[in-house]
């Protein structure tokens, strides 16, 4: 088996902790670290890994209805004071429902 040198600079404290375990496993450092790297990467997919998003909300805040909407919050708040941006106001704050602001978004205008 060959061997290539690798050069590690550890934080003190997993230094540390490589040191005593090679002194309580009765081994050396190189091959504690042999074997734990070896025992890793057997558990490990190296180059494919799965990408799930997390789902957008469904309720907005007019700062998030204005970054879906692709406009300044305060162009959420004027359409929708005036009711023509569907939301619901609960107490002073605005809020909207994603799907309601997509639908309003892709509904043809009224003449």
């Amino acid at each position: 088996m060959s061997e290539k040198p690798l050069y590690v600079r550890l934080p003190r404290e997993e230094a540390d902790r490589l040191e005593r375990a090679a002194e309580e496993l009765r081994t050396s450092k190189r091959e504690l670290v042999t074997r734990l790297v070896a025992q890793k990467l057997d558990t490990l997919t190296v180059g494919h890994h799965e990408f799930r998003p997390s789902p957008p909300d469904e309720v907005l805040t007019p700062a998030q209805a204005a970054e879906l909407l692709q406009v300044s919050e305060e162009s959420v708040l004027a359409l929708a004071d005036v009711g023509e941006l569907p939301g619901r106001r609960i107490g002073d704050e605005w809020r909207f429902a994603r799907a309601a602001i997509l639908a309003w978004l892709g509904a043809p205008e009224h003449a």
